[in-house]
Parts: C-alpha cells; sequence; structure tokens
C-alpha cells in the first residue's frame, strides 16, 4: 500500500469503452481509485453497486470514481451494462496500475496461495498527492466509507 502524502502514480488505462484515460485527466479534482480482483464477482458486485448507489453524492463533491481490475475491456463492458455502472473502470490486464500502486499481492483462499489484487482504495487530491490510502476495504461499506471521510475533511460544497 502506497503512504498517504505520497505522489500517486500516473497511468494512462483503457476504460469499458476503449477510450484511453490518464490520472492526469483529473488534475484539479480530488478523485477516488478503487482496486477490485475481478468482475461480476459477489464480493466486487457489491463493491460496485455500492459506488453506483452514492454516485450522486459523488458527483455532487465533483469528485470522479474510477474502478480499476485485470479484466478486460469487453468483461468491464459488460459488467457495467447488467450493473448500470454510471463511473468509470479501467483495465490493467498488465498490472501497471495495480502493480504501481502496491496491490497486487499474495492471497490465501482455502488453504492455496496465489496472487491477486486486494481490494484497496485511494482518494487523490487536486494535486495529484495520495490524500487517503485504505487497504482490505469491505465491499459494502467502501463507498459510504469514503463518503464520510470526504464529508469530515470538509469537501462538501458551501452551499
Amino acid at each position: 500500500m502506497l503512504a498517504e502524502g505520497t505522489k500517486a502514480p500516473e497511468f494512462t488505462l483503457s476504460d469499458q469503452e476503449g477510450k484511453q484515460v490518464a490520472l492526469s485527466d483529473f488534475a484539479g479534482k480530488k478523485v477516488v481509485v478503487y482496486f477490485y480482483p475481478k468482475d461480476s464477482t459477489p464480493g466486487c458486485t457489491r463493491q460496485a453497486c455500492a459506488f453506483a448507489a452514492a454516485y450522486s453524492e459523488f458527483t455532487k463533491l465533483d469528485v470522479p470514481v474510477i474502478g480499476i481490475s485485470k479484466d478486460s475491456v469487453k468483461s468491464h463492458q459488460n459488467f457495467t451494462a447488467k450493473n448500470q455502472l454510471p463511473f468509470i473502470l479501467l483495465s490493467d490486464p498488465e498490472l501497471q496500475a495495480i502493480q504501481a500502486y502496491d496491490v497486487w499481492k499474495e492471497k490465501k483462499m482455502y488453504g492455496k496461495v496465489s496472487m491477486g489484487v486486494v481490494r484497496s482504495t485511494y482518494l487523490i487530491d487536486e494535486n495529484g498527492m495520495i490524500e487517503k490510502a485504505m487497504e482490505k476495504v469491505k465491499p459494502d461499506t467502501n463507498a459510504e466509507d469514503i463518503l464520510k471521510y470526504l464529508r469530515e475533511s470538509g469537501t462538501e460544497k458551501e452551499s
């Protein structure tokens, strides 16, 4: 996990439409970048749907949401369509961003050890610095936890 207060690694990856999206496209804004293991698995679907349900809140705060996994663009298209996901999903089959953000780790499941993405979320500030780093997040509460942090840190717009 990368440390809070450090520069967020730049990346350029394909979104679910096949368009190139770079972290630098969001300069001047806070942005949520969450890493997840696999499209259409139970935990990842719950996490994505929680972000979708909270998306209007993120929009009000002018904080884009980006999900990244090693799934293909086609897989992301299907996952987005099936779950009506309103935010960007980026495909990282080469593990460019996944490794740069230190979320590719050894995992143990049913006594078997393998490498995989550890569900993690970063909040990157307007200057491209890591403001908040959350490791091993819970799929059901991740979106709300980030919103709570944003509200408490004064990101809410004055009305």
